[in-house]
């Protein structure tokens, strides 16, 4: 079958045959419907080395993963083949006291597992068919359609994740600053106006991209520049927003984020853009919690799902052939795209 392959660190990925993959005796295969094209993936490509990783190419690219089991495990149990299923994307041992809680993103083994995921040192989404080593992973889509499903495991459950830590204090009168309005910044308005009273302030350096964050329910948006910081601090009423969300993390991102962010408020780092700010005691405002977020719990996909299944929150996608999934990221590079891709690799 076809699929798209990261060969080696520091390389374009390449389309290549590879075999079908294997049944896994607790797990399950799955023909894969929707798989999204993440802005981290040309990190992957582009950024990232064998030391920080700790685990490494030849695999199949694809993270967020949505589709239909055709094969369940000897062991498996709780599902059916036939039905829709998402991929939750990090697999951790499933039995330290992270994973135990869902949150395999934070596996305490996960040095020894030698992967983070499909699509993440293992092999991923971006083929006709899938292997899932566990139906833990595997969350029940309903009636909801598994291409547009599959952004929600990532470019939905990672800032779900980053507002949750801040929902006690998006209270009424409060205000969140998303920065970044892309494929994360889309879903991420949308999260905020669904699950908060919390006015939403998006900043991004592009105009079209705040004017698709405003049409999804964005308050005020801002170009970045130099008078972001105090326009900020006006829309705020001179104190600053309770939670901060930065989706860039460049050095010119978090230092806005620090200097934004209100007394006691929260600023969440979850780009990946290898940006840096001082801290010191006048850095920011007193007891600004700052923290780097990644990706999500288990539970918050189920939580994530629901919201999508009750049309409060959509990821906006374009549909892409597996065949022009290399296209897609050069787009994506050069900030062409709105929304989501999502490869379909069955169409």
């Amino acid at each position: 079958m076809l699929a798209l392959r990261l060969k080696s660190w520091k390389s374009e990925a390449v389309l290549e045959e590879v075999p079908e993959p294997q049944l896994p005796p607790a797990g399950a295969i799955i023909r894969v419907l929707g798989a999204g094209a993440c802005h981290s993936d040309l990190h992957l490509m582009h950024d990232f080395e064998a030391d920080p990783m700790g685990w490494g190419p030849p695999f199949t690219l694809g993270h967020e993963n949505a589709g239909e089991i055709v094969a369940l495990g000897r062991e498996a149990f709780g599902l059916e083949v036939g039905q829709k299923v998402a991929v939750y994307g990090p697999w951790g041992c499933g039995h330290c006291r992270r994973c135990a809680i869902g949150e395999e993103t934070y596996c305490e083994n996960a040095a020894r597992i030698g992967a983070a995921g499909g699509g993440l040192g293992l092999d991923g989404g971006m083929a006709p068919l899938m292997a899932v080593p566990d139906t833990r992973l595997l969350i029940p889509l309903g009636d909801l359609d598994p291409v547009e499903a599959a952004p929600l495991t990532d470019a939905g459950l990672t800032p779900y994740h980053a507002v949750k830590r801040s929902l006690h204090k998006l209270i009424p009168g409060s205000a969140a600053v998303v920065i970044g309005a892309g494929g994360l910044g889309h879903m991420a308005v949308q999260i905020l106006k669904a699950v908060s009273p919390a006015k939403v302030i998006v900043v991004d350096t592009r105009a079209e991209a705040l004017e698709f964050a405003r049409s999804l329910g964005a308050d005020e948006t801002l170009i970045m520049g130099d008078d972001t910081s105090a326009r900020i601090t006006e829309l705020t009423g001179g104190q600053g927003a309770e939670a901060v969300i930065d989706l860039v993390g460049a050095d010119s991102t978090i230092t806005l984020g620090m200097r934004v962010a209100r007394t006691r408020g929260d600023l969440s780092l979850v780009g990946l853009a290898g940006g840096s700010a001082p801290f010191s005691f006048f850095s920011s405002r007193y007891e600004v919690e700052m923290a780097s977020t990644y990706w999500g719990t288990r539970a918050e996909l189920m939580e994530v799902i629901s919201l999508a299944q009750g049309g409060l929150i959509r990821s906006h996608i374009q549909r892409v052939k597996l065949e022009d999934a290399i296209g897609v990221y050069r787009l994506m590079r050069e900030g062409k795209l709105e929304g989501r891709a999502v490869v379909t690799p069955n169409a």
